[in-house]
């Protein structure tokens, strides 16, 4: 069996006629009556009921177009996924970015590469790290950055970044001038930190839990400048990854966080099961380069 011959018997089944599959076709009549004869010839059955007016399915023939449809959906699927590994040089890249991180370091990774691939289009999306996983899971996105280590075994990660926690503190607070500070002596203090979609945030109240108080919230939010307005009105304090810290720029104090040191690890992920492209597996290598940079 030919996969054009089931081409053929599609176009037929869904014009309804021979004469006007073979004109969409550019074929005669008698052609293609012949194509789906021998078709029946080759299967042992007649997948037509054929009369003046109108071609009508028989059960053998509403099982081959069933079949037949999901041939085609399948080489419409591989012609995609070779499309997209053999062009290198055009393509579109979606990724995820938690709004904490340094968004400056990561436009400027972008517009370097496509400096050197000007064919290739970006989309941004901005999320915590939970949304970010759910949507490269999805597919929804290429890649993403997210807070390792992750609780799903379906990626593929480059780790490029450890730091520690910092306490953000405004600089009227009675902590300001000091130098360290422990986490279990903020036990009363009013806690401002990103929504829960956010895992700096499930990690916060992880360990303060762990070492026997659970941090009273009183402000959330997925925006970093607010958080940090916030703290500077006096409203809270927040804990912050040291290399944020150095980008805020509020009348706001920023001291070491001791007792538990809590640790702040960031990776570039990606599906591991994914067909990526060949323009994609080209951003990956150029990302470890420019992460590895930083280090």
């Amino acid at each position: 069996m030919e996969l054009k011959h089931l081409e053929y018997f599609l176009e037929v089944t869904r014009m309804g006629s021979f004469t006007k599959a073979a004109d969409n076709l550019y074929m005669t009549q008698p052609a293609i009556s012949r194509i789906i004869k021998s078709l029946e010839v080759e299967l042992g059955v007649e997948l037509f009921i054929r009369s003046r007016k109108q071609l009508i399915l028989t059960d053998a023939g509403k099982i081959l177009l069933r079949r037949a449809e999901a041939v085609h959906e399948e080489l419409d699927l591989l012609r995609t996924d070779l499309e997209r590994l053999t062009t290198f040089q055009k393509g579109h890249l979606r990724i995820g970015l938690p709004s904490i991180v340094q968004s400056s370091f990561f436009s400027e990774l972008i517009a370097d590469f496509h400096q050197e691939y000007p064919e290739v289009t970006f989309q941004l999306e901005e999320d915590g790290s939970k949304g970010i996983e759910e949507m490269v899971l999805a597919g929804k996105l290429d890649f993403g950055v997210v807070v390792l280590p992750n609780t799903h075994n379906y990626f593929d990660y480059y780790s490029f970044d450890q730091e520690q926690l910092m306490l953000v503190v405004p600089s009227h607070h009675g902590l300001a001038k000091q130098q360290e500070a422990k986490l279990e002596n903020l036990s009363e203090e009013a806690f401002i930190l990103f929504t829960s979609d956010f895992k700096l945030r499930n990690t916060i109240v992880h360990v303060c839990k762990q070492i026997g108080f659970e941090p009273r919230i009183i402000s959330e939010t997925s925006q970093l400048d607010y958080i940090e307005e916030m703290v500077a009105s006096g409203l809270g304090i927040t804990l912050l990854p040291e290399s944020t810290c150095k980008d805020l720029t509020g009348d706001v104090e920023i001291i070491s966080l001791h007792t538990p040191v809590i640790e702040w690890n960031l990776g570039f992920i990606w599906h591991h099961e994914a067909q990526l492209s060949r323009i994609a597996k080209e951003f990956i290598r150029y990302t470890k380069e420019k992460l590895a940079s930083i280090d």
